[in-house]
């Protein structure tokens, strides 16, 4: 039943970031990406490791990009150390790597990026 729960909170984040102007950082999971997916909506997979280094200072950057009007974009963090089938079907090698959804098209991907600039140009691309 928690599971259901947090995909339905993960869902209504989902949404709301398409109603407001700012980067929404959510959860991953399987049915709030096939919403975003069929709604056509700009989706960042962030696949995260908390033991990572580079996912923390990317971390970082994103907390302060929340506020940023000009990023309508829903920002999923992915469990690299457990979501291993979905990073395969992504042909994700990697923690840190973010890759960029318009709906189902890949827009763009990125994999170590730290400086808030260039990630902020990579959560763009989504738009």
């Amino acid at each position: 039943m928690k599971s259901v729960v947090r995909h339905a909170f993960a869902a209504s984040l989902l949404l709301a970031s398409c109603w407001s102007q700012a980067l929404t950082l959510a959860p991953y999971s399987q049915s709030a990406l096939a919403a975003a997916q069929k709604a056509g909506a700009p989706v960042v997979l962030h696949f995260h490791a908390n033991w990572c280094p580079t996912c923390r200072a990317q971390d970082k950057a994103f907390e302060a990009l929340k506020a940023d009007t000009s990023l309508n974009v829903t920002l999923m963090q992915v469990d690299y150390d457990k979501e291993k089938a979905l990073e395969k079907q992504m042909h994700v090698t990697a923690q840190s790597t973010l890759i960029v959804l318009h709906g189902a098209t890949e827009r763009s991907r990125s994999t170590g990026e730290t400086d808030p600039a260039r990630l902020k140009s990579t959560l763009q691309s989504a738009l």
